[in-house]
């Protein structure tokens, strides 16, 4: 009986392992990442519900520039931040108003890592990383705006001006603007080689990684722009080429001293703490050659992008005849894919666009004026060694009552000839505006937008990401003018429409999802609804 026993139990201890083993690759059952998806794959067939509408729930306006992170609305350049989850506004702080010296130049979101241990308990809750404009770098509490750290980058020697992410939310870069010599020192003869200084970090704790300067010596006179993203270090040029660099590399060879912040340094007769005032942060990577290059090319307003599998790059051919023409070429050869070379043709004032699809799946989405095309790369059949380029699914603008006649005839009977035809993109016609993807939901989003006089209609779809089917439509209620700049955000269960007029004058439009058809059935119609202004902190607010 025992060897029965045993035998019983062999398969229950298989069982186990093979549930440790799920659980460490994220497929336990009552594991908190399984529920969450879950939860979003039920908050997905909600939203595309034919009965769940969209509510314009509130409005506001400002004379600076408006942004949003996560749920949060930044007004007053991030003076000013509110709360855009619930139905009513909630001001999550409001600062006096700064001045011109502590102007914040740009910011980015900061959220907590998953699985670390961090040193301060604030650090697990989101902040916000700003830029000033006297080059210090400030991390603020998302919720409060207190200061939780201060670092002071540089002297007058330049001016930082850009945040951007190496690693998102791993590595952060801080580029200054283009190093200028004044006409006068120019025409005296004075030479200028440094051209841009990039400051890296490591976030989370925050650490000082390097800073190194680009200087015309090593990398040449035409240096337009430079980035780091993806551990690259990437340096555009005046005549359209862009070179590709290892950052990691780069800094190993030429990293000359490795600076903590908060510590006492001497460097080059200076003693001071690093990132403190007045001495900043020391230029501690000094290239002094040449490095390795990865990759060049050469293309219109040096336009490069990388992406898709096996790894390729898009490009326009350097000269202006071939704008709006983009090659798809691979990254190990050069080789132009089959079907590599996409022109749609476009006659319209906007051009046209392509990028690699963010979903990572290695799909490319090519935008025009009444079309977007989801494209796929796929191996070649009878030759694995190419790559050919096919149209995964397309979406197309609704243009059944457009009539662009080249004769028409008047009601007296008189025929007039059109001495012209519509662009692709004229404001009468149902035209591609933005084009979007929320990762969360995997839902690619489009906003499209007809403008018959000084009325503007624009609706919000939301299309399956596989297949590209139409799964819900939303209409925006303010009149949408497709002279004025746009940004439409779609966050789950939030629409935020930001729109900037002419005078910096700038509108915040929030919608949030309802289920009740009984009391919101008009809530997503364009008809005109009684508005009430009420104000809250200060601030002047609309409710519909």
């Amino acid at each position: 009986m025992r060897p029965r026993a045993a035998a019983s139990r062999a398969p229950r201890a298989q069982n186990v392992c093979r549930l440790l083993t799920r659980r460490a690759y994220g497929f336990y059952a009552r594991d908190a990442g399984v529920a969450h998806r879950k939860n979003l794959g039920l908050l997905r067939k909600i939203i595309c519900q034919e009965s769940t509408k969209f509510k314009n729930v509130w409005t506001t306006h400002s004379t600076s520039p408006i942004a949003y992170e996560r749920g949060r609305i930044y007004l007053d350049n991030y003076q000013c931040c509110i709360s855009s989850i619930a139905q009513e506004p909630r001001i999550l702080y409001q600062k006096p108003k700064c001045s011109k010296s502590e102007k914040i130049e740009d910011a980015l979101l900061l959220e907590s890592p998953l699985g670390e241990m961090l040193p301060s308990p604030s650090d697990y809750k989101s902040s916000l990383i700003v830029l000033t404009v006297q080059n210090w770098l400030l991390r603020l509490s998302a919720d409060s705006g207190e200061i939780l750290e201060k670092i002071y980058l540089a002297g007058s020697y330049c001016k930082f001006r850009y945040l951007s992410w190496d690693t998102p939310q791993e590595v952060m870069v801080v580029k200054s603007a283009q190093n200028k010599l004044p006409a006068a020192a120019r025409e005296a003869g004075i030479q200028q080689s440094v051209l841009f200084y990039l400051a890296v970090f490591q976030v989370l704790p925050l650490s000082f990684i390097g800073m190194l300067e680009i200087n015309k010596k090593i990398f040449g006179n035409s240096v337009t722009d430079v980035a780091v993203s993806n551990g690259i270090l990437i340096v555009m040029y005046s005549m359209g080429l862009v070179r590709l660099y290892n950052f990691q590399a780069i800094s190993e060879e030429f990293m000359e001293q490795t600076f903590d912040l908060g510590h006492e340094f001497n460097w080059n007769g200076q003693v001071g703490v690093v990132g403190k005032y007045p001495f900043g942060l020391p230029c501690n990577i000094k290239i002094t050659d040449t490095p390795p290059l990865l990759f060049e090319a050469s293309s219109l307003e040096n336009a490069f992008q990388i992406g898709g599998y096996p790894w390729h790059y898009i490009i326009t051919p350097n000269k202006k005849k071939h704008k709006g023409v983009f090659h798809i070429c691979s990254l190990k050869d050069n080789a132009l894919a089959k079907n590599g070379i996409q022109d749609m043709k476009c006659c319209s004032l906007e051009p046209d666009w392509i990028y690699f699809h963010p979903d990572m799946s290695g799909r490319i989405i090519h935008v025009g004026p009444d079309l977007i095309k989801v494209l796929k790369l796929k191996e070649v059949k009878n030759n694995t060694d190419q790559v050919e380029i096919a149209e995964d699914f397309t979406i197309v603008a609704n243009r059944e009552n457009c009539v662009n006649n080249a004769v028409t005839v008047t009601a007296s009977g008189r025929v007039v000839k059109k001495r012209f035809n519509l662009l692709d993109d004229d404001p009468e016609q149902e035209t591609f505006k933005i084009v979007d993807y929320e990762d969360e939901l995997d839902l690619l989003s489009t906003v499209a937008v007809t403008q018959i006089g000084a009325d503007g209609k624009a609706h919000l779809d939301f299309h399956c990401n596989e297949h590209g089917i139409l799964l819900k439509s939303i209409p925006l209620l303010e009149s949408w003018d497709v002279t004025y700049s746009h940004e439409v955000y779609f966050d789950k269960d939030l629409v935020l429409h930001i729109e900037q007029k002419p005078n910096r004058r700038f509108s915040c439009y929030v919608y949030q999802m309802v289920c009740d058809t009984a009391k919101d059935n008009e809530c997503s119609s364009h008809e005109k609804t009684e508005r009430v202004f009420r104000k809250k902190g200060g601030r002047i607010f609309e409710y519909v």
